[in-house]
């Protein structure tokens, strides 16, 4: 049955009426309600923030005039300064807290002058008392006077608490009478609410219930999955209304479904696309996947891909698909003109997508096109884009410049040739998140084929100077055999005495060639770890004699830096599987640079056991130490700590390189713990021969 207009328009009044007084009576109870928090807040505010706070401030004014007087007769008593710095004190703090007390404003301002001129009269005997002496006659009779004028600022005082009390619980007895009044009120008008509800409730309901359980019916059916469902719309006005709603929202719903289904099938045709990207790091791949991919997902009549060269000066195209004939070739490529550098740039410092429509009207005449990037929007198309979009017979196209960081890398274009097939919003959406895919896939090319070409450069670089390192190391060795040599026959004297200057500075000689031998040694010995040429001849070894020889060795040394050397090694042999001439090279290398960082007066410590199927090899000095952000660099080669630096200690950062290798070389491990300006303690740990670390070393 159809309810026509007219038969819908009492319950529209009815309804209108019924709300309108409902409005009035909530608004009624709403401003009665407010009213009365305005006065509950007033009154509460005026308690909690004016007349508590001012019944604090004049107690606080009592007993700081209590506690002057109380120091002042302390003073007169005992004579204890301290006593008369408290009173002044005191009285210092009376004029803030009578200013304190008089803002709050709800204190009688004649009794505030009156406290303030009582203490003032007490304050000027208590100035007197201040230059009586101490238990003398006068101090006891100001005393007195003194003590009659502070009574009568208690008694002032007493009257202001009392008032301010009193005025506090009137307040809040008025706020008391207020929320009563208030409640009473508000039920009054809850009751009439209600009433009014109920009468319109029962009036309505008859005209209201049968559509909307209609409406309710096509609801059910929609949510249970029939699209097809529709509401009947009749009943009054009000609820064909809703019943068109719903159908509208079926209706749109039912779109939206379509464009969801479409975006599901475009968004797994897409990730697929992206899956077959990021399969090899190879530009050009990347390239052909990603130009072919597009134009299939979206259906489109080209795709165009530039990528920036010459550091972003120039963005030629490198890939133009056609749907007609796949991938073109690159000298057809070549005849189609590019996006100028400054449009790519300035679209992608926009961010946003530039969708080109009726593009016919721009390449018929050179004209700015609205809202383009670059010289664009400025001047329009380039002559020769113009000609090339026209001989392609281009409608529409859609641009998305790809990029990570600042700039751009390369731009993707997708076009079609028809106004019979426009850009929808899902299928830009889909675009734009396949060319920001394709943008991630370039990056993560371009810096793969980046970082391959430098690493060989590096490969190569490091073979070179490991080349030069080697052949240096080998060429130094012969004339340095010869120096060494002329210098034992020098100090043999089988050519003629030679007088003590000469000997001294042929020993300065003799030292710095075993100093360039020992640096040829040490470049060598890198030289072959680095080629994997370093291997250790393993003989069972006694680690106890090579601490005992090699601390023999680094004693003049230890000696002429004022350092002293001790060693500590049990009686017992501890036998190693290992080879003897690279462990007297770890020792030698480890207490030659405990010396070197240990000031005159220091101490080190050569120091050996075993432990757990270990010989634990320690040294320690009372050395510079080693900065705590630098140790875990301190194995590596060429490396020196900062300080050693900075006091200009020579060395080359090969030492504990060397170290470290042998000592992995042979099945154990190394750690340090060191503090700056406190010493240093290297301790290696290395497997005793028939343990099952040796036999794995070996």
């Amino acid at each position: 049955m159809n309810v026509s207009g007219r038969a819908g328009a009492p319950v529209a009044r009815r309804l209108g009426l019924a709300f309108a007084l409902l409005t009035l009576l909530i608004a009624l109870c709403g401003t009665g309600t407010l009213t009365g928090a305005l006065l509950l807040e007033s009154r509460h505010d005026r308690v909690t923030h004016r007349v508590h706070p001012a019944e604090d401030e004049n107690l606080r004014l009592a007993n700081t005039g209590v506690s002057a007087q109380r120091s002042m007769r302390g003073y007169l008593i005992t004579g204890d300064q301290a006593e008369l710095d408290a009173f002044r004190m005191a009285r210092d703090a009376i004029p803030a807290i009578l200013d304190d007390l008089r803002a709050y404003g709800v204190v009688d301002e004649r009794e505030l002058a009156t406290q303030q001129r009582q203490l003032q009269a007490y304050l000027r005997v208590a100035a007197d008392q201040e230059h009586a002496a101490p238990r003398s006659e006068r101090a006891a009779a100001l005393t007195r006077e003194a003590t009659r004028r502070f009574e009568e600022f208690q008694a002032t005082n007493d009257r202001v608490s009392n008032r301010l009390a009193a005025q506090g619980n009137r307040l809040e007895e008025h706020a008391d009478t207020v929320i009563r009044l208030g409640v009473a009120g508000l039920g009054v008008a809850v009751v009439a609410a209600v009433a009014v509800a109920v009468y319109t409730s029962m009036h309505t309901i008859r005209a209201l219930t049968r559509p909307l359980r209609n409406t309710e019916r096509t609801l059910a059916r929609l949510t249970a999955g029939d699209h097809s469902a529709r509401a009947d719309e009749d009943g009054p006005e009000e609820i064909r209304v809703v019943a068109r709603s719903v159908n509208l929202l079926a209706d749109e719903s039912s779109r939206l479904r379509m464009v969801e289904q479409e975006r599901q099938r475009l968004s797994g045709a897409a990730r697929e696309t992206g899956i077959r990207i990021r399969d090899r790091l190879d530009v050009d791949y990347v390239l052909d996947t990603a130009c072919r991919g597009i134009g299939e997902v979206l259906a489109a009549d080209y795709v165009f891909i530039l990528l920036a060269e010459n550091d972003g000066a120039e963005f030629p195209l490198v890939r133009v698909w056609s749907a007609q004939r796949g991938l073109l070739s690159e000298e057809e490529g070549r005849n189609i003109p590019t996006l100028p550098a400054d449009v790519v740039r300035d679209h992608y410092r926009r961010g946003t997508v530039w969708l080109l429509t009726d593009m016919p009207q721009y390449t018929s005449e050179s004209r700015p096109i609205p809202g383009a990037p670059g010289s664009f929007g400025e001047t329009g198309m380039p002559a020769e884009n113009r000609a090339a979009a026209a001989e392609l017979g281009l409608d529409s196209a859609v641009v998305f410049p790809v990029g990570v960081g600042e700039e751009p890398i390369g731009a993707v274009a997708v076009a079609r040739t028809s106004s019979d097939r426009p850009w929808r919003p899902v299928d830009m959406e889909i675009a734009e998140s396949m060319a920001s895919g394709v943008g991630r896939a370039l990056h993560t090319a371009l810096l793969y084929e980046q970082e391959s070409s430098l690493v060989e450069k590096l490969r190569a670089l490091d073979k070179a100077k490991s080349d030069f390192l080697s052949t240096v190391s080998h060429e130094l060795r012969t004339p340095l055999t010869s120096i060494v040599g002329y210098i034992e026959l020098l100090k043999d004297e089988d050519t003629g005495p030679l007088n003590p200057p000469q000997l001294r500075m042929l020993d300065i000689v003799d030292r710095n060639a075993n100093r360039l031998r020992a640096l040829i040694e040490d470049l060598l010995t890198l030289s072959r770890i680095e080629s994997g040429a370093f291997t250790s001849r393993k003989t069972p070894v006694d680690l106890c004699r090579l601490v005992a020889s090699a601390a023999d060795a680094m004693r003049p040394a230890a000696d002429a830096a004022s350092v002293s050397l001790e060693t500590t090694y049990p009686e017992q042999p501890l036998v190693l599987h290992a080879d003897g001439d690279q462990l007297d090279r770890v020792l030698i290398n480890l207490l030659s640079n405990a010396v070197k960082f240990t000031p005159g007066g220091g101490k080190v410590s050569l120091r050996t056991d075993q432990r757990d199927g270990e010989a634990v090899l320690s040294v320690s000095d009372t050395g510079i130490g080693i900065p705590a952000a630098e140790q875990e660099k301190l194995f590596q080669r060429f490396f020196r700590a900062s300080n050693a630096t900075d006091q200009a200690i020579p060395g080359t950062g090969l030492g504990l390189t060397i170290v470290h290798t042998i000592v992995a070389n042979h099945g154990g491990r190394t750690e340090v713990h060191s503090e700056e300006g406190r010493g240093t303690t290297i301790t290696a740990f290395l497997p005793l021969a028939g343990t099952d670390h040796a036999e794995g070393a070996s």
